[in-house]
């Protein structure tokens, strides 16, 4: 754990998590804190309301801890400030559902607690979902789920043109497939590369299915891949408009009928209003691409009190229990984190199949012993992918660009 001052660590995890240090004019009171007796659990779904199915959840897990529970929902970016400025002025909720990037910089703020001093289980976690909540060798929390990316397509449009969406195994299957579309009259694919970390999301299977790592921007495998998204531009097989599309726009394309592929997310299923079927995204070389992991982790604040602590982990231990996460990951339309867990999700709804075996591929952002480095090193990754895919810079220059940014942001 860094060894700062811990006013000093929370402006620094302010600045690293994008947020203005000038917000530290909030009030206690509006910071939302944990009231009496009560235990505050804080989470990023604010779409859902008190009657929904996973405040139930909520308010069960705490009445098996003995404790009457108030839950407050912020947006997720929302979130991560709220709660920063809440621990500094000492009422931290004691329950956090954060997004899983944000972890590592609440971690080094010495916001959270690690699991071996709450005594929360991630045993049951996949290995590789539990990377994003790590940091120094610790682990804080345990992930309630994840979503990832996969590839959308339209049954009619892809009959039409003669392509059996089977045999897209690697990136040349894909560029046929997309040659045959546009052939037959049809759009290729959609996908968001916008200028945020939503472009960034989208673009990593891309990147690590090339065979890139996220310390070397400029390597010849990170090239391959923004030439890929490039040449899509170039033979019409995408729109312009994916330099600006967020995944919601994107979306919106799709689901106009005309284009054979969409790169989205689970949270899609069942929106298109037309037949179709998903596949994994394909590494270059052929196999399932990495993909980088979205959903959130369960963790416990650092609370004066440790005895609230113990009771804290025991309402996040039960909101990710084998247990109770089915209900937990069905509320929030979640791959579980838990194996046994996905075989009866699956069991339920065979359409999750693809995505159980996204999510196995899948990779934390902060993975790879990244932790709060990692946005100093996405922005200029989706800067670089934002000016090749404009003709600004070529993708090359434009990820030499990108290395060096990385190398010296601080």
């Amino acid at each position: 754990m860094n060894s700062a001052p811990i006013t000093h660590r929370f402006a620094v995890a302010l600045v690293a998590a994008g947020l203005a240090l000038s917000a530290c004019s909030s009030s206690t009171g509006d910071a939302g804190g944990p009231a009496g007796g009560k235990f505050a659990v804080w989470d990023p779904y604010p779409q859902f309301d008190g009657g929904s199915e996973w405040v139930k959840v909520i308010e069960d897990c705490g009445r098996q801890a003995g404790v009457e529970v108030e839950r407050q929902a912020y947006d997720t970016s929302d979130l991560t400030n709220k709660v920063l400025l809440a621990a500094q002025q000492g009422v931290a909720p004691n329950v956090l559902v954060v997004d899983n990037p944000v972890v590592s910089t609440l971690a080094e703020a010495g916001v959270l607690k690690a699991n071996q001093d709450t005594g929360l289980d991630a045993s049951q976690a996949s290995t590789n979902l539990m990377a994003a909540a790590e940091s120094e060798g610790k682990a804080y929390g345990v992930p309630i789920g994840a979503n990832t990316l996969a590839l959308y397509y339209n049954k009619a449009v892809l009959t039409a043109a003669g392509v059996d969406p089977a045999s897209i195994t690697d990136w040349a299957a894909l560029d046929a497939a997309l040659a045959k579309v546009v052939a037959a009259g049809k759009k290729g694919i959609t996908f968001s590369a916008i200028g945020t970390e939503e472009g960034t999301f989208q673009f990593l299977p891309w990147f690590w299915g090339a065979g890139a790592q996220l310390t070397d921007l400029s390597s010849a495998q990170a090239v391959a891949a923004v030439e890929l998204w490039k040449s899509w531009l170039d033979k019409g097989y995408a729109p312009n408009s994916v330099i600006g599309n967020t995944q919601t726009t994107s979306w919106q394309e799709f689901a106009t009928g005309e284009y054979a592929f969409a790169e989205n997310g689970t949270w899609q299923l069942g929106k298109a209003g037309f037949e179709y079927g998903v596949i994994p995204i394909p590494s270059r070389a052929g196999g399932v691409a990495p993909a980088p992991t979205g959903g959130e982790v369960v963790t416990v604040p650092a609370q004066d009190d440790t005895g609230r602590e113990a009771t804290a982990a025991k309402i996040a231990g039960c909101l990710t229990g084998a247990d109770t996460v089915l209900a937990t990951d069905t509320a929030l339309t979640y791959v579980s984190a838990v194996e046994s867990v996905r075989e009866r999700q699956v069991a339920a709804n065979p359409e999750l199949a693809v995505w159980v075996d996204a999510v196995k591929s899948a990779k934390g952002r902060t993975g790879d012993g990244l932790g709060t480095r990692y946005p100093r090193i996405s922005q200029p990754l989706w800067t670089a992918v934002q000016a090749a895919l404009t003709g600004s810079k070529a993708p090359a220059d434009a990820l030499k660009d990108a290395q060096a940014a990385a190398a010296t942001a601080k």
